[in-house]
């Protein structure tokens, strides 16, 4: 009697997102005077597509990111002095660092690509994910014929 009864039930399926089935958004960030870590949870988040009903960990189902006046991104406390910046040649006594001032003046966008690095999964498909992401310096960007939608960022007042 009791096997009967399972049987008949209905049960809820669980909707698995195939690749084909996913909608990806061009979103627009201006970083002006925006804290660095706090724009770039924001970003990560998006990339990953968690702000969505039918996030898969295993898939690419985050939007297109375009950042904007990536050059007045503000970090807080000393580290515009402090905070180094290595990468390694991979030859002896090949480590190199640059403070955030340094990274500012030549490649401001670096600044906010590798906060944004940090924060996706490590592997192919983070690098995926990375892809995603368009960082530029000043105001200007060539992704206008996608129609990017301005996203406005709440930031606390650090008082």
């Amino acid at each position: 009697m009791h096997l009967f009864l399972l049987t008949n039930n209905i049960m809820q399926k669980t909707h698995n997102v195939t690749a084909g089935e996913i909608i990806q958004d061009w979103l627009l960030y201006d970083a002006d005077n925006v804290v660095l870590g706090r724009l770039a949870s924001a970003i990560a988040h998006r990339l990953r597509g968690k702000h969505k009903p039918s996030f898969s960990p295993h898939l690419d189902n985050g939007d297109f990111v375009v950042v904007i006046n990536a050059e007045k991104v503000r970090v807080t406390g000393n580290k515009e002095s402090d905070k180094l910046y290595h990468r390694h040649s991979g030859y002896p006594g090949g480590l190199r660092s640059q403070s955030v001032q340094d990274v500012r003046a030549k490649h401001p966008e670096r600044i906010l690509t590798s906060a944004v690095r940090g924060m996706l999964p490590k592997g192919p498909l983070g690098r995926q994910m990375l892809s995603k992401l368009k960082v530029y310096a000043g105001n200007q960007h060539p992704h206008s014929a996608q129609q990017p939608k301005q996203q406005a960022f709440e930031q606390k007042n650090a008082n």
